[in-house]
């Protein structure tokens, strides 16, 4: 798919994932509008992306807002017309032991933006793609959504949900033109780190450097799935076999992770 003049929006495009693809889709040709509470950060990064000859608009939204979900949508409606892709990018994390969490800040927020957020973008933008009879939705899920590690149980709850949705909705729409993938990237050097909780064990137990990848890298391959569609995408390639082993060997996994809850997991 040739990206030039198409209209990309992204949610949770102040940082990370969401910043640097919009950068690239508009170094496509695409005009892209960037979506987040941070208007801030937005309309820095729309300046540097005109001063780069490309076309961008910032639109405030908080996801876990139904009122302001439609606005937002409405207000790319009204710019630019119409709404070719949909990088659903907005969400965060709270890692630690379930019965340490908040019940409002760190359960229902999570909810409301990972999944429920992402479902109510979604469910605002998809008529009007079907009513074009084209369109392409692209939800950033996570390896949590598949392998559910210990203090991750909200998190994780929220990107298999993302998972089964994603998995329906395609089902549902790909006859009527619409395209819908998933990507479940493992660890990644973006901000989500702090902002998951002031954990003791998440803390001493910092992903090697080596292991991360880059928020450009991740977006490059948003970007790619963007020109060319496909169900979905793990990266790094590594955590597919990590994903395989846990599906195919679930006691094996359990056993090791419940090693961990046990040494740190104390009353």
């Amino acid at each position: 798919m040739n990206l030039k003049g198409k209209v990309v929006l992204i949610t949770g495009a102040s940082s990370g994932f969401g910043a640097e693809a919009a950068a690239l889709f508009a170094k496509e040709g695409a005009k892209v509008v960037l979506a987040a509470r941070r208007l801030d950060r937005l309309q820095k990064l729309v300046d540097e992306i005109q001063d780069q000859g490309g076309e961008a608009l910032a639109v405030p939204v908080d996801v876990a807002n139904v009122d302001e979900i439609d606005v937002m949508v409405q207000s790319t409606l009204d710019f630019y017309g119409k709404i070719d892709i949909l990088f659903n990018n907005a969400g965060f994390g709270r890692l630690d032991w379930l019965e340490n969490l908040d019940i409002k800040r760190d359960i229902e927020t999570q909810i409301a933006v990972n999944l429920t957020g992402l479902i109510q973008v979604t469910h605002a933008v998809l008529p009007h793609m079907l009513k074009e009879g084209s369109g392409h939705i692209i939800n950033m899920s996570s390896v949590a959504g598949y392998t559910a590690p210990p203090l991750y149980s909200i998190y994780a709850a929220t990107k298999f949900g993302v998972r089964g949705f994603t998995d329906a909705l395609r089902r549902e729409v790909r006859h009527l033109g619409i395209y819908v993938s998933a990507i479940y990237p493992g660890p990644a050097t973006t901000e989500f780190g702090d902002h998951t909780g002031d954990n003791i064990i998440k803390r001493s137990m910092k992903t090697p450097t080596w292991m991360q990848m880059t928020s450009e890298f991740v977006a490059e391959q948003v970007v790619k799935i963007a020109k060319r569609p496909r169900r979905k995408l793990v990266i790094p390639w590594s955590f597919g076999v990590i994903i395989w082993f846990n599906d195919h060997f679930p006691r094996i996994s359990d056993w090791i992770q419940f090693q961990f809850s046990k040494k740190y997991h104390t009353l």
